[in-house]
C-alpha cells in the first residue's frame, strides 16, 4: 500500500518513519526541492529528528503529483499558516472519495476555520478526517508507546485509518467528534504557551496546574459553543494533549513561552525556537473565536495581550488572579 505524507517537518517525518516501519511504501513531500535533496542525501531529518534513520521504503519527493498519485491514504502535516496553500497545491491530484487525514494542529487566522474545514473547502471531493493526541514527534519516531484519536465523518473511514496507523507502540482510538478532536489539539497550544510563560516567570507547579485546569475549561466552553461534545476534551485530544504539551521540553510552545516569560520579545522568541510555534498563530484565532461565539476565555485573552499588545506577563497573571469571584464551572 502506498501512503502519501504532505509535509516533511518533524511530525510528518515521524509519521513517515512509523508507517514505513509497518511495511507501507511512504512518499514524503517537501515544499522546497532543497529540503527533498537533503532528506534524500542524509536519509534522516537532521534538523528536526537527528539520528532517526529512514527505512528504505520512504521515498522523498518535491513532486506533489508523484507523491499523491495512487496513494491509499494522504496524510497532511503542513503547519497551519501553510494549510490553504498546501491544499490548493494538492487538490488537482486528489481523486473522488480520496481519504485524507490531517495531523496538523491549529486554526486558520482570518477565516477562523478549523484546518479540516480548509481542506474541505479546497478539496471538496475528498473524505477528510483528523488525528490528534499527546504525540511528540521525537518519541513516535523512536517507537515509544503513544496513543492518539482519529475523528471522521463515518465510522468506516475512522476504522480504516485506525487500522493503518495501529501498531504495538502506536494505539489509535476512533471518534465521530471532528470539531472537538480538532479544537482540543489546536487550542492546547495556546495554554502550553502560557504554561511556559509561567515557568519563565519562575512560578511553580501550583500555577501550572491552575493554568492547565482553567485552560481546559476555556477550551471546553468554546468547543461546546461550536457544537463539540464536551466529553471529547476529557480524552486524548483534550486533557491528554494538554498535559504533554504543557509539561515537556519537547513542546516548542512551552519552550517559546519560557522565553517570553523571561522577557524575550516575540521576534526573539521565534528566532530562538526556530520552528513553527502553533500557539502563537492560534492565539489570534482563538481570541477572535471567543468574541465571535460570546465565550469567556480570560487565559486566551491574556495570552493574546502578551503576544500582540506588549502586555507584561506578570501583570497578565495578576489580572487573572484578581478577577471577580465565582463558582468553579
Amino acid at each position: 500500500m502506498k501512503i502519501a505524507i504532505i509535509g516533511s517537518g518533524g511530525w510528518g517525518t515521524a509519521i513517515a518513519v512509523h508507517l514505513a516501519a509497518k511495511g507501507f511504501d511512504v512518499y514524503l513531500w517537501s515544499w522546497i526541492q532543497e529540503e527533498t535533496d537533503r532528506l534524500c542525501r542524509d536519509r534522516e531529518n537532521v534538523e528536526f529528528l537527528p539520528g532517526v534513520k529512514f527505512p528504505k521504503n520512504i521515498y522523498c519527493t518535491h513532486d506533489m503529483k508523484e507523491c499523491a498519485d495512487g496513494a491509499e491514504l494522504i496524510v497532511t502535516a503542513a503547519p497551519s499558516p501553510a494549510t490553504r496553500t498546501t491544499a490548493k497545491q494538492l487538490a488537482p491530484f486528489v481523486k473522488d472519495g480520496q481519504k485524507i487525514v490531517n495531523i496538523s494542529k491549529g486554526l486558520e487566522e482570518g477565516s477562523l476555520l478549523r484546518l479540516s474545514s480548509v481542506y474541505e473547502e479546497e478539496i471538496p471531493n475528498a473524505d477528510i478526517s483528523v488525528m490528534s493526541g499527546p504525540s511528540h514527534a521525537e518519541e513516535v519516531s523512536r517507537g515509544l508507546p503513544t496513543t492518539s484519536v482519529v475523528a471522521a465523518h463515518s465510522i468506516e473511514t475512522a476504522r480504516k485509518i485506525q487500522d493503518i496507523f495501529m501498531s504495538e507502540m502506536f494505539r489509535v482510538y476512533t471518534s465521530s467528534d471532528i470539531i472537538g478532536v480538532e479544537l482540543g489539539g489546536a487550542l492546547k497550544n495556546v495554554i502550553a504557551l502560557c504554561a511556559g510563560i509561567s515557568d519563565g516567570l519562575g512560578y511553580g507547579d501550583n500555577t501550572k496546574a491552575a493554568l492547565m485546569t482553567r485552560g481546559l475549561a476555556e477550551i471546553a466552553r468554546l468547543g461546546k459553543a461550536m457544537g463539540a461534545d464536551e466529553k471529547t476534551f476529557m480524552g486524548l485530544s483534550g486533557v491528554g494533549d494538554l498535559i504533554v504539551t504543557c509539561t515537556s521540553m519537547h513542546s516548542r510552545n512551552r519552550r517559546a513561552g519560557i522565553l517570553l516569560g523571561q522577557g524575550k520579545s516575540l521576534k526573539e522568541t521565534l528566532e530562538s525556537v526556530h520552528m513553527v510555534v502553533e500557539g502563537v498563530n492560534t492565539a489570534t484565532a482563538a481570541y477572535e473565536m471567543a468574541k465571535k461565539y460570546g465565550v469567556e476565555m480570560p487565559i486566551v485573552e491574556e495570552a493574546y495581550n502578551i503576544l500582540y499588545n506588549g502586555k507584561n506577563a506578570g501583570e497578565a497573571v495578576l489580572k487573572l488572579m484578581t478577577r471577580e469571584k465565582r463558582d468553579e464551572i
